[in-house]
């Protein structure tokens, strides 16, 4: 039987269970521990943030930050459109209003041009958002300085969402510490994964320990149960926080790895007609999370939906890139500004397998596949993979 190859799994090393049986054995099995502690320490001196709290998700990370800077019932909040639906979601549960804001070409995250107009309409009109959510694509950072300067200016609080962008640069700094509130993700496909959990980060102290208390059911200070705000089940467990810290060992392996699985994929396929890479930008580093590319259909002499569909057959996992938070059937009463890049970039845009763990006969099968399609399954009279 062939072996699936798929687009990202998890990667685990040596130190983790390790770590988890540290947890056993001391029977710090409960979402409190110093493996959490630990874990929250090593995090902030890896990304150079002051605070953090683990909890049980991105998602829950997203809600917990859209409660500390007082979203509420009615509020606006302007969010990257070329995203997962988890990024936009905790609006909602908020009974918040999204407003999605268009991608640029530079990075393919969102647009600063297009926030920067939209911020000066909205304070002419006196109508300004409650917050904004940019988001960090495929591990690439968006332009940081122009988003932030211009929230600064309005007065309107910045979140990050770093899911998919662990271990990339902005100009030296990590994305994800440079607004109010920064977010990550843990989830199993992700640069290094904790199997499910996520971090909030934060340069302000009250905010993070705030958002520790909401993420442990509100529980105020006394001998007895006692409840003033209503609060969640997201904490961290302290098991899955030494999966974490082992996790933080390999991150710049992790990401050496994936940028080497990027650049054998372009050397290989860069030069085929109607192929274009995902760009890093020139004002940061990318970790190359998932390598990314869009496909002209003319040129290429088939569409992103061929391709995957032949890898498919192949059992290659591919997928297409997020389709725009604005297309959604759920979002689909939501105001939504620009959309077209984000709408060619999920048209064309396809992801390949991009796993640290990815084998060279691994890389060889999935760029095969793909060439094969342009070549009608012909075999190329060129060398196609080279390392």
């Amino acid at each position: 039987m062939t072996k699936p190859i798929l687009l990202s799994t998890p990667h685990m090393g040596d130190r983790e269970l390790e770590l988890v049986k540290q947890a056993f054995d001391t029977n710090w099995i409960a979402p409190i521990g110093p493996h959490v502690d630990a874990f929250e320490q090593e995090f902030c001196q890896i990304i150079g943030a002051d605070y953090a709290a683990a909890v049980s998700s991105g998602t829950a990370a997203i809600h917990l930050a859209l409660q500390l800077i007082g979203v509420e019932s009615g509020d606006e909040v302007f969010c990257s459109t070329l995203t997962f639906a988890a990024t936009a979601s905790p609006i909602i549960y908020q009974r918040a209003k999204p407003v999605f804001i268009d991608s640029d070409r530079t990075s393919w995250n969102m647009n600063p041009e297009l926030l920067q107009s939209a911020l000066k309409h909205r304070a002419c009109i006196g109508k300004l958002p409650k917050a904004v959510i940019v988001v960090h694509l495929y591990g690439q950072s968006a332009d940081i300085d122009p988003i932030l300067q211009v929230c600064n200016h309005y007065g309107v609080p910045l979140i990050e969402d770093a899911a998919e962008s662990l271990g990339a640069t902005y100009k030296g700094q990590h994305p994800g510490t440079f607004g109010c509130i920064g977010i990550y993700s843990f989830n199993g496909n992700k640069i290094i994964t904790t199997s499910g959990g996520g971090m909030l980060v934060s340069n302000n102290a009250d905010l993070v320990a705030k958002a520790r208390f909401l993420a442990t059911q509100a529980r105020d200070r006394a001998p007895h149960y006692q409840h003033s705000e209503i609060g969640y089940n997201y904490r961290l467990s302290n098991v899955l926080a030494g999966i974490g810290r082992g996790q933080l060992c390999v991150l710049s392996e992790r990401v050496a790895a994936r940028r080497r699985n990027f650049e054998i994929y372009i050397s290989s396929l860069g030069n085929l007609p109607g192929v274009e890479f995902m760009p890093e930008a020139g004002f940061g580093r990318a970790t190359r999370w998932l390598t990314c590319l869009t496909i002209d259909p003319e040129a290429f002499g088939a569409d992103r939906e061929q391709v995957r569909n032949s890898l498919s057959a192949q059992q290659i996992e591919t997928r297409p890139v997020w389709k725009p938070l604005h297309l959604q059937p759920v979002f689909s009463e939501c105001e939504y500004i620009g959309g077209a890049v984000a709408e060619d970039l999920f048209r064309r845009g396809i992801c390949l397998p991009s796993g640290s763990n990815l084998t060279n006969e691994d890389l060889e099968r999935v760029i095969s596949a793909i060439a094969s399609v342009h070549y009608g399954n012909k075999k190329s009279q060129t060398p196609l993979f080279m390392i």
